[in-house]
């Protein structure tokens, strides 16, 4: 599967939506980062507050009450067993310290609830066990709980003075803080919240997602407006190519584009003015031969010239005439032709009709097409060049036939001549093309080589196609496949 699109489209979204993918995974990483930070600091400044008023409560109390030790581990929520009774086990910022041994601390549970507590630890636990080695210092986790142990002890020792020092039981999530009061010094334990990405806010992954899928629609949006204009410059290309006719294309947006439309106007208008000229000239000057070849024919049909060689020079000014009339009809353009709801089985059958009753083998098998808009007078200069052309370069019997598939109308004019070479029959559609030794005509005469370059151009005029195929048996078939649906 090819991962990289090959459209300038496709690029242009796949690079907005892969800068968005890694702004965004970027930005989480920082917000993580940053959020873990914010929460250590948080919770080393509100334990620093509580320390001090511990501090302050046990600076207060009179020596050996035990019971006034419980009443302010219970009203501070923390467990508080004087130091010198028993040092708990735990992590450190310099690795495992194993417990001193001693008796129950203040605050603390009943054995009963603590192996509860315990237990429900276990299914909790974070893969970082009170009996672990200091070896496990590679761990990804411990080194984070070592560091961050290192930066809260580091600011207590500045907030609270030396001696501070703190230990963390992972499994039971406790983190205890020696603590000099006046000549002794006490343990407080402080439950630990749940580390940050443990459990990450779902509201901000939400909103995170939710702008992550924004910024890709618009860059999918983004992306496709920037392509539009070259899509609309490689439309009006291929339509041109084809010889239709193109409207100008707007000349706005970004100013490499719309250099791009300027240059494509400024050819469009060119060829329209080269095309104009060519017509003016083709109709001027056929429009001028016309009335010395209409007195040359006068003059030969008067004189006394022997009846053989009168009727080939009649021959001759006839054909004269009907290049002449080709010249015309391809000068002329069939653009402002009005387009009319009209029956193409009729005309067809019209044009079969005239040439049987003029003594030719032309036939016409009706298809059934419903009328559809057409300019008529085009399709019959169509059916008519395609009917010479068959009698001319082909052999008869010629055949008219149409017929409808889905939204299509389709007109064949077949004949039983020697047939086209496949390498000739894109070359034949261009104007002033002439056929090859293999399909000349029975006279000799070359013709102009217009007559299917005016059929093409009128197929395409209609929106539809123009095809030379062989026909079984022998013989040519001239295909136009027409619309019968205007397109919007």
């Amino acid at each position: 599967m090819r991962l990289w699109p090959s459209s300038l489209f496709g690029r242009l979204a796949l690079l907005l939506v892969g800068v968005l993918a890694l702004a965004i995974a970027t930005t989480i990483f920082l917000f993580r980062q940053d959020r873990a930070a914010l929460l250590l600091r948080q919770f080393g400044e509100t334990k620093i507050v509580q320390l001090e008023s511990i501090r302050e409560a046990l600076e207060a109390l009179p020596a050996d009450r035990p019971d006034d030790l419980e009443r302010l581990a219970r009203r501070h929520a923390v467990r508080i067993m004087p130091a010198d009774v028993r040092d708990p086990a735990g992590f450190t910022s310099r690795g495992w310290r194993a417990s001193g041994g001693g008796r129950r601390a203040a605050g603390d549970a009943p054995r009963s609830d603590r192996e509860s507590r315990s237990r429900a630890g276990d299914s909790t636990d974070t893969g970082v066990r009170d009996t672990d080695s200091a070896t496990d210092e590679r761990d990804a986790r411990l080194a984070a709980l070592i560091d961050a142990l290192t930066q809260l002890e580091s600011r207590f020792t500045e907030a609270l003075g030396a001696g501070v020092e703190l230990r963390v039981q992972p499994r039971s999530r406790t983190l205890w803080v020696r603590l000099p009061v006046a000549a002794t010094a006490y343990w407080v334990g402080f439950p630990l919240p749940a580390r940050p990405g443990e459990s990450e806010p779902s509201r901000a992954l939400i909103i995170s997602g939710a702008l992550a899928l924004a910024l890709i629609v618009v860059a999918f949006l983004f992306a496709r407006y920037l392509a539009a204009p070259l899509r609309g410059l490689e439309a009006a290309v291929a339509r041109v190519g084809r010889g239709e006719t193109v409207q100008p294309l707007p000349e706005s947006g970004p100013s490499e584009i719309a250099a791009v439309n300027r240059g494509f106007n400024a050819m469009l208008a060119n060829l329209r003015q080269i095309e104009r000229d060519r017509a003016v000239l083709l109709a001027g000057i056929s429009h001028d031969l016309r009335t010395p070849l209409a007195r040359l024919r006068l003059g030969v049909e008067l004189s006394s010239t022997d009846a053989s060689l009168r009727q080939g020079m009649v021959g001759d000014i006839e054909e004269m005439d009907r290049v002449i009339g080709q010249f015309l009809d391809f000068a002329r353009g069939d653009d402002a032709a009005t387009v009319s709801t009209s029956d193409l089985d009729a005309l067809a059958k019209s044009v079969a009709d005239r040439y049987a009753s003029n003594g030719r083998d032309v036939r016409f098998v009706a298809g059934g097409i419903p009328p559809f808009a057409m300019r008529a007078t085009a399709i019959t200069r169509l059916l008519t060049n395609l009917v010479d052309n068959a009698l001319a370069y082909g052999a008869p019997p010629v055949e008219i036939r149409t017929s409808t598939a889905r939204d299509t109308a389709v007109v064949e004019v077949m004949d039983r001549g020697p047939g086209i070479a496949v390498d000739d029959v894109e070359r034949l559609k261009q104007p002033f093309t002439r056929a090859t030794d293999s399909r000349a005509r029975d006279d000799g005469a070359p013709g102009a080589g217009l007559g299917l370059a005016i059929v093409d151009r009128i197929a395409r005029l209609h929106g539809g196609r123009f095809d030379l195929v062989p026909r079984d048996g022998g013989g040519t078939i001239a295909r136009i496949s027409l619309p019968t649906v205007a397109s919007s």
